[in-house]
């Protein structure tokens, strides 16, 4: 008999990449609802501290409740959501990044634990936060 790891413990990337810079936020949660979003979004305020910040992002059900509003409101004007048309995954830089990220770091890969995977995962985030040169050529963005 072969064992089976019975019911996966799922675990959603949340994440936001700066196309001028190439940083990258991103978190990582048990579960991938409002509270998350917005969760990502005070990250997102909180990295930058003054200036103005841009979030474009499809418009998910998550993308749009009170509790991303109280994150908005509390940003006074600084955080300005554009929304994308629906189904355009190829107009958020984001979407290509994770999608470097699975052919590097989960495609074909088995994980001993969820730690594993979770430090795996941020590793290969802050590996890239390290030069962020590498994730504008991702993104397909021009350095500036």
């Amino acid at each position: 008999m072969i064992p089976t790891p019975g019911q996966p413990k799922v675990h959603y990337g949340l994440g936001a990449v700066n196309y001028h810079s190439g940083e990258t936020v991103v978190i990582i949660r048990r579960r991938k609802r409002r509270l998350e979003v917005a969760e990502l979004l005070q990250a997102l305020v909180d990295k930058h501290a003054t200036g103005t910040i841009y979030v474009a992002w499809d418009n998910a059900s998550t993308h749009q409740d009170d509790e991303v509003e109280v994150v908005v409101r509390a940003a006074a004007g600084r955080l300005v959501l554009l929304y994308l048309p629906t189904y355009s995954p190829w107009l958020n830089p984001i979407e290509m990044l994770w999608r470097h990220f699975r052919r590097e770091v989960t495609h074909c890969e088995i994980f001993a634990t969820v730690k594993i995977l979770l430090e795996t995962s941020y590793n290969f985030f802050n590996r890239y936060n390290k030069n962020p040169k590498d994730v504008l050529s991702i993104i397909g963005a021009i350095p500036s």
